[in-house]
């Protein structure tokens, strides 16, 4: 075997190792990304209707959550800890937790408790097999509701298991008493 056929070999392990989330976290700003199963998993950039609509979204949420003192509303691919050894970080679109979970995370890491809350946005590339896969995930470590938000759909799918969902459409009022008590968000509001 020659030098650079060792070396080769040598990328190609060290390609497949498998990484901890805390050795993410000292990678610094790779870029987007989630770690799956212990492995680098790029994300693309979003478009401008993503963008837009989670900006949106983050306003209603953190206004609604500031005036009432629950907790902190986090956008911007927030990492969500939701499997261990391999680990896989989740890139949550918007989450909201409450006060009394944040206390008990970890410190300038990615989020190790649970949100009551993540938003998901679909994006055009986005596989409905990978958001079903997303869901479990975060229902599995703790989270009590997912909304995916579908801007060709112009409607927000509401979790309360990995099955359990209802359907806000245009005319719709979203409302989410048992996660954000006497939170209202008319849905034309949000895509309009």
């Amino acid at each position: 075997m020659t030098a650079r056929e060792a070396a080769a070999g040598r990328e190609i392990k060290e390609q497949n190792a498998l990484i901890t989330g805390q050795e993410l976290a000292r990678m610094g700003d790779i870029g987007p990304c989630e770690l799956v199963e212990g492995r680098i998993v790029p994300m693309s950039p979003t478009k401008i209707q993503h963008g837009r609509l989670e900006s949106r979204l983050a306003r209603i949420l953190s206004a609604f959550v500031e005036a009432q003192s629950l907790g902190e509303v986090m956008s911007g691919e927030v990492g969500i800890y939701v499997q261990r050894n391999p680990d896989t970080i989740r890139a949550a679109d918007l989450l909201f937790i409450s006060r009394q979970r944040l206390a008990q995370a970890t410190p300038d890491d990615f989020l190790d408790v649970a949100p009551e809350l993540v938003v998901e946005i679909v994006s055009p590339s986005d596989r409905w097999a990978e958001i079903r896969r997303k869901l479990r995930e975060y229902f599995a470590t703790g989270v009590n509701a997912v909304l995916v938000v579908e801007p060709g759909e112009q409607m927000i799918s509401f979790f309360h298991s990995p099955t359990g969902v209802e359907e806000f459409a245009l005319g719709d009022t979203l409302v989410m008493p048992e996660i954000l008590p006497g939170f209202k968000l008319v849905v034309a509001d949000l895509f309009e």
